[in-house]
Order: C-alpha cells, then structure tokens, then sequence
C-alpha cells in the first residue's frame, strides 16, 4: 500500500477558530478524519501530522524520504521564506517520491507576499484554494501517480 504523509505547517492546528471566515470552520481533527477517509477509498495508507516548529517539519520530510513516503505538505507560513523546508522537500521530489503542495486559500488572491513559494518550485505540484477539499485532490493525484 502506497504510504503518505500528510504534514500540516504553523498555525493549523487552530483551524476552526482561527479566522475561520478565512480558512473554514473544519478543525484539524476533522481535517484529519477526512483525509483518513479520502486516503482509505484510494488505497492509500496515511499519516496526518501537524507542527509550528520549523526543525520538526524538515526532520518529518527526512524521513519521508528515509521511509519512501509521498508527501501532501501545507507549508502555511513556511511557504514564503522558508529555505530550509524548501530543500528538505526538495529531497523528497529528488529521491522519486511526489510532494504535493496545498494550501487552503488561493494565496494569489491575498497578501502580495503570499505570492510567492519558495516551495513550490520543487514540489510535484501546488493545488490551492478548495478549502479542505485542496487535500482531497492532492490525494487523488498521488494516488493516480499524477507527474507533471
């Protein structure tokens, strides 16, 4: 069974509560529950997670790497800044596995400094915008094995 770990950045862990005409009224455990649900009917086997330590995040795709796991990371903040993250995902892309990038919101329709990613011009690809459902269809394309 195709393993996938599903890594949740700073922040998230307040969803529902935080902002939620922003980011939706769904918890992080909610989120969890549909994912598990998602990867299930796909045959897939997941592991959802989620830090605000930045240290945490890149030891998690180290090991996804180590463990030959595919990877959904929503970056949050770490998105825009963080080089770190950026080169641990790279790994992740580099040694074969796919990495999806997902957020939550269309950050091009925010902030301007949203605009940017560092992460994804290593991922395997970006989807954005569809609330929770963003990491439904990030799912569905590793599960069809979706590359660019």
């Amino acid at each position: 069974m195709t393993h996938v770990l599903v890594l949740n950045g700073p922040n998230l862990g307040r969803l529902g509560v935080r902002e939620p005409e922003v980011y939706g009224s769904a918890s992080l455990d909610d989120l969890a529950v549909s994912v598990g649900t998602w990867a299930a009917d796909l045959g897939l086997d997941v592991e959802a997670r989620q830090t605000d330590d930045e240290a945490v995040l890149v030891g998690w795709l180290h090991g996804a790497v180590d463990a030959r796991a595919h990877v959904v990371l929503n970056p949050a903040a770490f998105t825009h800044y963080s080089y770190s993250l950026r080169d641990a995902a790279a790994q992740v892309t580099a040694a074969g596995l796919q990495l999806v990038e997902v957020h939550l919101t269309n950050p091009y329709a925010r902030e301007s400094f949203r605009h940017v990613s560092v992460i994804g011009p290593v991922a395997t690809g970006t989807v954005a915008g569809f609330g929770v459902q963003s990491y439904r269809l990030a799912l569905e394309a590793i599960a069809g094995g979706l590359r660019p």
